[in-house]
Formats: C-alpha cells, structure tokens, sequence
C-alpha cells in the first residue's frame, strides 16, 4: 500500500497555525499525500502541552503533527521572519489563525505574499472570522460552541447548556478549512488563471451551519429549539437506554418504517398498527409512552441480547461506546478506524486512522508528530537554498 499514489502528492502547505483547528487543516491535507512544513515557536506548539504525556513525550501530539516537517521560527524575528517568507513561496497554501491584521504586521499578509506567489491559497481561522464588530475578539472552540447555538440545544431540558468533552468547533472548523482550501486550489488551477484567494473560516460558523433547521424554522414559525436531554424535537423514540447488564445503546426512528422495526424488536409489533404510534406525528406526541416502552424492555435484557432483537428485526441501534471498547470492536477491526503506527520514541502507537478512505489513492499516516522541535530544521533550509539556487 505504500507505493499507491496519493491524492494530494506535490500539494505544499505551510502550517502557521498553533494548537487544533488550524494545525488540523494541515494534518488533513497530509494524510491524504501534501508535503507539510510546520512553523513552531520556540517553546514550541501549545499542542504538546495538551492532553497526556508518557514519560515526557507528548501523546495527542503524536497524531496531530502526523505527516509534517518540524521547523522553529521566532515571527518576532526579522531573519526568521524572511525564512517564512521564502515558505511562503514555496508553499500552495498557508494555514494561521493569528488574530485578524497580526500577519500583515509583520509584512506577511496575503496581499504582500500574493505579490511574489500570486497562486497562494491562504487559509485564516479565527474565533469570529476575519470581519464584522467580534473580528479582533480572542476565540477558542469552547466560545464557537455556544456561539453557534450547539450548547443551547445539548443537554437536559432542566440542566443548563452543555459543552463537548473535546474540541467540536475546532474539528468541524478545521474539515471545512480542508474542502474550501482545496475548492480554491481546485479554482486556481482551472478557472482562476493560477489566482490564490484567502479562505476565511470563523470557528463558530462551521458548527452552526450543521444545526439543522434552527434558522428556517424560527424565522417561518417563531420557535426556538429547547434542550431535551437525547429526545429529538421530530421524531420518537429517540434516545439513550440502559441495558439489564448496565450498558448503555442508543437508536433514532427517522421514519415509520424504522419505527415499526424498533417495535417489533421490543416484541410489541401490535404497536405499529396502535393510532399513537403509526405516524411520525403521533409519535412525537405520544413520545413518553412510546420511550418508556422502548426503555422498559431494553432495560429487561443485557446488552447482547438488545443487540441480537434488533438485528433480527434490521432495526439500528448500536452501543455507547468507550474507547476500550472501540478498540476492541470488529467493525473498527475490519475498517483499520484505528491503526497502529511506529513512532520512534513510543514504538507502536494506535491513533484514529485517515479518513475518508479513497479506492484509488488512500490517505496514509506517513509518519508520526515529532518530540523534538526543530526536528526537520536542516532539510527545510537545504531545500530552500536549493529553490535559491534554481531562480538564481
């Protein structure tokens, strides 16, 4: 598999960016075969400071400066400051989520740089985007969630909003860095007569796009989305349940079909043909009852059992899973969701694979994040005293 051609092979992408949403563009566009260089401070990215370590290696590291290239570059330095500069030449696209104006400051923004690359594609994340009255706030992906509205609609109706217990705004923010990026190299190339542009991507708008009907629904009817806990405010049942043996699944009627599934799984199949239940409408409205029978008897059987009815009966349902767990589970297995990958301080590590998987020209996780900064310091300059040499 190592010698299949890769999708974005000879893409060059300059990773400005610190900590997750921004280095993640990077990442992504690695996985899947663009050659990454990444400028850390001095003290390095504040993503080695995240998450876990074992024995002073930092482990959340490992996956996120997968693919990349190590080099350190004080910005508030003039000499480093012409070394990126020259990156940028180099580059295809530039990843940073500096606060709006900062890289125009230090005679690096996209005008200046698009002067001598015109092509350049850069890539600016920030909290609140690039213009409007919150441009020049601080933001980080706890402010995008409840920026957006997500917080507002997570959680239990008497509780108050609810956080992810990961980075949401930053992965959803970054996956939309990758398509536009890539939209506007696509441009560049066939319609734009070589022509960059800067690609804008705000934390909070990303996440928001993705919430549904919120808008339309309350600029038709007025209504507001209230939290409900795991109940769905279109369709029932819908929710977490807990098994007899004190696990834990959860499944969604999305139509009258799955519906009907679901209850012939809860051996209750009468009930598709009872009037409270033989309608999306009616199920909605009758939601409690509906839920509380479906609680009941997954309640009265241990997990492989729930599993088993409803496979039987081809009702989805699947269970909530932990990461021991997940590692573990044969579908996981069979896709390689995780892969194990040498690492050179940790030997083998298992990170979440390159996804989405492509027939032609998979993404692969070349290499691991490097512990040491500076890491690819000698290549980096040698490769660009080369280009100097080639346009002497």
């Amino acid at each position: 598999m190592t010698d299949m051609p890769m999708a974005l092979q000879g893409l060059k992408v300059l990773d400005l960016a610190t900590l997750y949403a921004g280095p993640l563009v990077a990442t992504t566009l690695g996985d899947f075969g663009a050659e990454v260089i990444k400028v850390e401070h001095p003290r390095g990215d504040d993503a080695r400071r995240w998450g876990k370590s074992r024995d002073g290696i930092p482990l959340w590291w490992k996956a996120v400066a997968r693919n990349k290239k190590l080099i350190r570059l004080d910005l508030h330095d003039e000499a480093d400051r012409a070394v990126v500069r020259e990156l940028c030449l180099w580059a295809d696209i530039v990843v940073e989520n500096f606060r709006p104006g900062r890289l125009d400051a230090w005679g690096l923004g996209y005008d200046e740089l698009a002067k001598d690359n015109p092509g350049l594609v850069m890539v600016k994340v920030t909290g609140f985007g690039q213009t409007g009255p919150y441009a020049d706030r601080p933001g980080f992906g706890t402010l995008a969630e409840v920026f957006s509205g997500f917080a507002a609609l997570t959680g239990e109706h008497d509780g108050p909003p609810t956080l992810p217990a990961f980075g949401l705004a930053d992965g959803v923010a970054a996956l939309s860095g990758v398509y536009a990026a890539l939209a506007a190299i696509h441009y560049r190339d066939h319609a734009g007569e070589g022509r960059g542009q800067v690609v804008d991507v705000s934390l909070y708008e990303p996440l928001f796009s993705i919430l549904g009907p919120q808008v339309i629904e309350y600029d038709q009817l007025g209504i507001v989305q209230e939290r409900q806990g795991n109940r769905s405010p279109r369709t029932a049942p819908r929710n977490a349940y807990r098994t007899a043996d004190d696990r834990w699944v959860a499944l969604s009627a999305g139509t009258q079909q799955i519906a009907d599934r679901i209850l012939a799984a809860v051996e209750r199949p009468e009930l598709s043909r009872d009037p409270r239940f033989s309608s999306p409408a009616a199920r909605h409205e009758n939601a409690d009852e509906v839920d509380a029978i479906v609680a009941e008897w997954i309640g009265a059987h241990p997990l492989e059992e729930v599993l088993a009815s409803f496979q039987a009966q081809q009702a989805p349902i699947a269970p909530a899973y932990t990461t021991d767990q997940i590692v573990q589970d044969p579908q996981y297995l069979a896709r390689e969701s995780v892969i194990t990958v040498d690492d050179p301080d940790l030997g083998p590590v298992r990170m979440q694979n390159v996804v989405p998987k492509l027939t032609a020209t998979p993404g692969r996780i070349r290499s691991t994040g490097a512990t040491e900064i500076d890491h690819d310091r000698e290549e980096i300059l040698a490769m660009l005293q080369e280009r100097r040499k080639g346009s002497a």
